[in-house]
């Protein structure tokens, strides 16, 4: 069944278009269930509202109920599946390129976990990405989506603090030296911390102090 799931999606992607799993079942020995699988175009079908009472005039769905359908499965008597084409037209062009596709360049766990580790190593979004060129050469994920799962491994990090939150029990947890100042008793208007050892380099060398602040001189383009 993987070999026919990967087969099929395959072929869809060479020709232009995304194949998925309309219906399939397993054969466990009850009667009326036989192992089979349906594939179709990831357009068939229509888009289906579960709030009966919302009207929406522009859905901006991709289904289109595109008619293409192939059916799998097992060969009786022998090994390996057969395959069978109910019906082999598309009413809608196909893609020139599936790059970007939000289907087709979904991340796998694989890519995902390489993702993650290479964040925490602070590696740039575009090494990131070039890095899983390099593992498949025929992947369609782009730099956006690279984003999308960095910001959510961030988010799975921080839970449901905020990133302010997160970043003040970083300090707390590693005993960071740290001091803050509130506007409205809700707002966080300055915010200072310094590691543990910079401290100690200062009280050992405190003849000559140096201090990079440009930042908001570069950022925001503020005088010195």
């Amino acid at each position: 069944r993987d070999d026919v799931l990967q087969w099929a999606r395959t072929v869809a992607h060479e020709n232009g278009f995304v194949a998925v799993i309309m219906r399939s079942d397993t054969e466990t020995g009850s009667r009326g269930r036989s192992s089979f699988v349906l594939i179709g175009c990831e357009r068939s079908g229509t888009y289906k509202c579960r709030n009966k009472e919302f009207v929406r005039k522009d859905t901006g769905s991709r289904k289109c109920g595109c008619p293409f359908r192939l059916r799998g499965k097992p060969v009786r008597g022998g090994e390996g599946w057969m395959v069978k084409l109910i019906c082999g037209i598309h009413n809608h062009e196909l893609a020139k390129s599936l790059v970007g596709h939000p289907y087709a360049g979904r991340l796998t766990k694989e890519e995902k976990k390489i993702i993650a580790d290479m964040t925490k190593s602070m590696v740039k979004p575009k090494n990131i990405l070039l890095t899983l060129k390099e593992h498949n050469a025929d992947s369609y994920t782009t730099i956006k989506q690279i984003y999308n799962a960095r910001s959510a491994y961030r988010s799975s990090i921080r839970g449901a603090d905020t990133e302010m939150q997160h970043l003040m029990k970083l300090l707390e947890r590693h005993q960071y030296i740290h001091w803050h100042r509130l506007k409205d008793e809700v707002v966080v208007r300055d915010l200072f911390w310094c590691h543990p050892d910079a401290v100690k380099l200062c009280n050992a060398c405190h003849l000559v102090f140096f201090i990079d602040s440009t930042y908001k001189t570069n950022r925001y383009r503020l005088p010195l």
